[in-house]
């Protein structure tokens, strides 16, 4: 519409005015990788930024001193953006090269791109106020900021606190190899650490007044993996031994612990997987005389998609259209895969999509918004809000196809010029869609009626005890 405060080209405008600023956020973002639930130099720039722009800002949402929202607005309907901002240990890269070259042996990275999810939902959120701004036009925007997606389930524990009870609409996105309006289900996830306690004795001298946790630890593991065979097959279960009980061999380790992710495409199946990995630990702990203590330390439902929603967002992408990548966006992304990425590798990137993209580099198009859903291997905790609110995410190409994520070949690339595109792009379509369901409410009434029919009677059940708080957790990734 001509001279329309919310129209597509204006938001277009408004996103590129102030684009720079944010790809600039994310780098400086992407140069200071946190993990979960420790974001405090993230969340203090985002913040920053928001403050200057006139947003008002709460923050420890769900007593998490890294988690804030920024609010401007008032009145009509409130449309929620949600950011994220966490690393992944042990992903430090050198940017730009083609070969594996931490910065520093052992530290964090942004192997999931998470330095351009937030940033790029925090420019759709200003682009989206200073549209609302202009002609004081009623309406509030929110942005969250989110942390821990990777460990711990951060909007998990903000929607527990009621943090997006509120909201008319939520919109969200992900960097990726490609551009596409999600209509997918993410597997509802429990993460679990499992700590056994022994007795410390000579290994030689004395072992038989010994009791080994680490041998309950691995006879866990066994058990688990004897499961494997006896449980849905679209249910998964992940592993990490995080405390081996000591270096040295010659005593019997008397503490243990692994940390366990159980995955289901919902809750109540997750939950019950998780019972019995549960049973394992306890019967692992049995057989070798030790005491056994579980510890929930995150959890997430499964995602409940809306085609209100979406149906406005692919609109909007269809006319945006793809990122415009340049020659040397093409010949990184040509280069890094030759020397970095395997046939697998591509594969596997195009068979979660569409295989037909297997010969192209760079992604320049937009792929067919999925008629049926579909289940999403992954977890994410914006099904915790998918539940409350109708969601809607898209998906953006911001790496070269066939980059493996939670990988260095991600983190080399998620400050360059490319990455910077996609968020931009990403950007434009939340905002763009959110401002049709300001113009239009009609929308948001569809997409609450399609929300309340997908609950069928149910209410939102937070997947996390009440008793689990998050200052109780450490930074583990699950």
């Amino acid at each position: 519409m001509e001279n329309d405060p919310l129209s597509l080209d204006e938001i277009v405008r408004r996103v590129n005015t102030k684009a720079a600023d944010y790809c600039a956020l994310s780098d400086r973002i992407w140069a200071m990788p946190e993990l979960a639930f420790e974001e405090h130099r993230s969340a203090a720039e985002q913040i920053a930024m928001l403050e200057h722009e006139g947003f008002r800002i709460t923050t420890n949402v769900g007593d998490i001193p890294t988690a804030f929202v920024a609010e401007y607005g008032k009145g009509g309907s409130v449309i929620g953006i949600l950011g994220e901002f966490d690393a992944l240990p042990d992903l430090a890269q050198v940017s730009g090269l083609t070969e594996y070259k931490p910065t520093t042996k052992g530290a964090p990275g942004h192997g999931c791109g998470h330095n351009l999810l937030g940033s790029g939902s925090a420019l759709a959120a200003v682009a989206l106020k200073d549209a609302l701004a202009t002609e004081g036009i009623a309406g509030t925007v929110r942005y969250y900021g989110c942390p821990a997606e990777e460990a711990g389930g951060g909007k998990t524990y903000m929607a527990r606190a009621g943090a997006f009870n509120d909201l008319d609409a939520a919109f969200c996105w992900h960097p990726a190899v490609v551009n596409e309006v999600l209509n997918t289900a993410d597997n509802a996830a429990i993460g679990a650490r499992f700590l056994f306690k022994g007795r410390a004795a000579h290994a030689a001298c004395d072992p038989h007044l010994g009791r080994s946790a680490l041998d309950a630890v691995e006879l866990m593991n066994v058990g688990v993996n004897y499961m494997r065979e006896h449980m849905p097959s679209d249910a998964r279960v992940h592993y990490a031994i995080t405390n081996a009980g000591g270096d040295a061999p010659n005593v019997v380790q008397a503490y243990a612990e692994s940390t366990y992710s159980v995955r289901s495409p919902n809750l109540p199946d997750a939950e019950r997987v998780f019972a019995r990995v549960k049973k394992i630990a306890e019967g692992a702990a049995l057989m070798t005389e030790t005491s056994m203590t579980v510890q929930i330390i995150g959890g997430c439902s499964n995602v409940l998609p809306n085609m209100a929603l979406q149906e406005a967002m692919y609109e909007n992408m269809r006319r945006l259209g793809p990122p415009d990548f340049d020659e040397a966006d093409y010949a990184f992304a040509r280069d890094l895969r030759k020397a970095a990425l395997t046939d697998d590798d591509v594969l596997a990137s195009v068979a979660a999509h569409d295989v037909s993209l297997k010969d192209k580099i760079l992604h320049d198009g937009l792929l067919p918004l999925a008629a049926r859903e579909k289940l999403a291997m992954g977890s994410t905790d914006v099904g915790d809000v998918s539940w409350i609110v109708p969601t809607a995410q898209c998906f953006t190409a911001c790496f070269a196809i066939g980059t493996p994520f939670h990988t260095w070949q991600l983190v080399t690339q998620g400050n360059l010029p490319a990455a910077h595109k996609g968020m931009v792009l990403a950007a434009k379509a939340m905002a763009t869609t959110a401002a049709d369901c300001l113009r239009n409410p009609e929308i948001i009434t569809r997409a609450k009626a399609e929300l309340k029919e997908r609950l069928g009677g149910r209410a939102y059940r937070c997947p996390i005890p009440p008793e689990v708080a998050p200052s109780h957790l450490r930074a583990n990734a699950t």
